[in-house]
């Protein structure tokens, strides 16, 4: 199999980059952020992207950085939040070893608070949070190849449970 030894998808707050970046160091693997990708090719925060240039516009970015990091990276991947939304980029996560970590919005407000700045989450938080979830829990799923809940969870116990999981414990 080529492309990246795992993908973690998810929603804000449910610990892809710190999740993946544990995972990486106990494989001995490079470690990728596809937002992390944006911001240094743009050199500009996400957030000011998106007001600025729009969603579509974003979007668009986000699905040139997944394309480019499943097609280069061979680590341990994480892809932003929204990513899943593209037809094209979950058609590109088919046969791949795709992790969805999910987790509550009881959970999100506790990691994140639902208080920075994230352009989705302007007006209502804890509502929208719920509304994007509804939306893309299916998309999530569809993509993914294990699911592992990250509530009450430390990221040792969620890598552990991902490796065990996708039977890398012994790597």
């Amino acid at each position: 199999m080529s492309g990246p030894l795992i993908v973690l998808v998810g929603p804000m707050g449910s610990g892809k980059s710190t999740v993946g970046e544990l995972l990486a160091a106990r494989l001995g693997v490079g470690y990728r952020d596809t937002d992390a990708d944006i911001v240094a090719a743009r050199g500009r925060p996400i957030a000011d992207i998106f007001v600025d240039e729009g969603e579509p516009f974003f979007r668009e970015l986000e699905r040139a950085a997944v394309r480019a990091a499943v097609a280069a990276h061979d680590g341990v991947l994480a892809l932003g939040g929204g990513a899943i939304l593209d037809d094209s980029t979950r058609a590109l996560l088919t046969g791949l070893p795709v992790v969805y970590l999910s987790l509550d919005v009881d959970e999100a407000v506790r990691r994140v608070g639902l208080n920075q700045a994230r352009p989705l989450l302007a007006v209502n938080p804890r509502r929208q949070w719920r509304e994007l979830m509804d939306a893309r829990r299916p998309l999530y799923t569809e993509v993914a190849r294990v699911t592992v809940a990250t509530d009450a969870r430390t990221p040792d116990e969620v890598a552990d449970a991902i490796l065990d999981a996708l039977e890398l414990k012994d790597q």
